[in-house]
């Protein structure tokens, strides 16, 4: 399968009317992904995104105003699926424990499954401005909140130390599935279920015997 071919889930803002303009849009994303993954922001052309999407470089104004635009739709699509998982597991009622697994199931899979995106937002969402970079700030302030307020449930149940600092920890663990996450865009062998595993088991268990 190549890197095109990922599934690229349609965004549930799309209207029955707008359905097949939601799907151009989301082949036109994942294309630019692929190029922008393959020869980096600087190196692709907008010719480049039109020849993987089979269509004409003037066509390609339909779905991207400018490489740029392009660029920030990627990092927004990688980043937005990302955000509203973790929003669905908060929203649940869960032991600590398990709700901190989905957690890194959900942080860990999603690059796997959306490498593309997922790639080229660590990779090269500083090349946007700081206004387009806006609404990436928000979701992984967003992101890291309700990871705090997970961490802050398991003070609360006692199910960890009252005397964690949940800010650190939040950005501790974000920093770890982040690297796993990079490791696992570049190496297909890499196992993700064993990955998954050890990141949750040294989360909740730590490394003391």
């Amino acid at each position: 399968m190549s890197s095109i071919d990922t599934p690229f889930e349609l965004h549930s803002t799309s209207t029955a009317a707008g359905t097949k303009y939601a799907r151009k849009k989301v082949a036109a994303i994942a294309a630019a992904a692929q190029v922008f993954a393959e020869k980096g922001f600087h190196g692709a052309t907008t010719q480049d995104i039109a020849t993987v999407m089979g269509i004409k470089q003037g066509s390609l104004y339909y779905y991207f105003k400018s490489k740029e635009q392009a660029l920030q739709d990627v990092c927004e699509y990688g980043f937005e699926n990302y955000v509203q998982q973790m929003e669905k597991i908060c929203g649940k009622a869960q032991p600590f424990e398990a709700k901190m697994q989905m957690i890194i199931t959900s942080h860990l899979t999603t690059y796997r499954q959306k490498n593309n995106a997922m790639k080229v937002h660590n990779d090269q969402r500083l090349y946007l401005p700081k206004e387009r970079r806006q609404h990436l700030k928000e979701l992984g302030t967003r992101y890291r909140q309700m990871l705090e307020n997970t961490l802050q449930e398991g003070v609360q149940q006692r199910t960890i130390r009252a005397d964690i600092d949940t800010h650190f920890v939040a950005y501790s663990i974000i920093g770890m599935c982040n690297s796993w996450g990079a490791y696992l865009v570049r190496d297909e062998s890499l196992d993700l279920f064993d990955t998954i595993q050890q990141c949750a088991d040294l989360v909740l268990r730590g490394v003391l015997n």
